[in-house]
């Protein structure tokens, strides 16, 4: 089996509140991650879903360290700098999955997971991220749980958008022309990754 953990951050503060465009000065807030098992044919067999607030990352971090793949959409250039602060030394440096890199080297230029999500899934997002700042400041029990609770909703529209990128091998966009066009994509995993799986399986 080959553990995989989609995952997704929301931040305390805002680009406007902070000097320039680094991700490291927003503070997180809420992580939240689906964390499950595949088969060698990235079938998925079990999976549960987890949020983590900041006195929780150190078992966020045990979680990361026992996958394969850590998925996600625009995490090399927000997600994963915005964790830097609070994760270990070589988190930059685990096996990071980031949907948008796949996008762009495609086509040339990035899209939304809004846009993925709805011309591809015919899903969009529950809310959006400046919202999820606001739930922070508040400080209730009710924004709080609405915080979560968008985390974890753009967890699973990412699970889902990779899950059709593995199955079907193309994403679905909307073109220049107004047009639902799509695109190849190939999310398989090296061939020493699957081959290494098969043979701890025979023991």
């Amino acid at each position: 089996m080959i553990t995989e953990v989609i995952f997704d951050v929301e931040t305390k503060r805002l680009f406007s509140e902070v000097e320039g465009n680094d991700p490291s000065l927003l503070g997180v807030s809420i992580v939240s991650a689906y964390i499950r098992q595949v088969d060698d044919e990235q079938h998925e067999v079990s999976g549960e879903i987890k949020s983590f607030w900041e006195s929780d990352f150190p078992a966020l971090w045990e979680v990361m360290k026992q996958a394969k793949r850590i998925i996600g959409f625009n995490t090399l250039k927000f997600d994963v700098p915005a964790l830097l602060p609070y994760a270990p030394e070589n988190f930059s440096k685990f096996p990071h999955f980031d949907i948008m890199t796949h996008v762009r080297s495609k086509l040339g230029h990035y899209l939304s997971l809004s846009t993925l999500g709805k011309y591809t899934l015919g899903q969009d997002k529950t809310d959006v991220g400046t919202n999820a700042v606001l739930y922070w400041n508040e400080q209730t029990e009710e924004s709080l749980r609405k915080l979560k609770e968008y985390c974890e909703a753009d967890v699973m529209l990412t699970r889902d958008l990779y899950d059709y990128g593995v199955i079907n091998r193309e994403l679905k966009y909307i073109d220049n022309w107004n047009n639902v066009a799509s695109f190849p994509v190939d999310f398989s995993y090296p061939k020493d990754i699957i081959d290494s799986t098969r043979q701890i399986g025979l023991f």
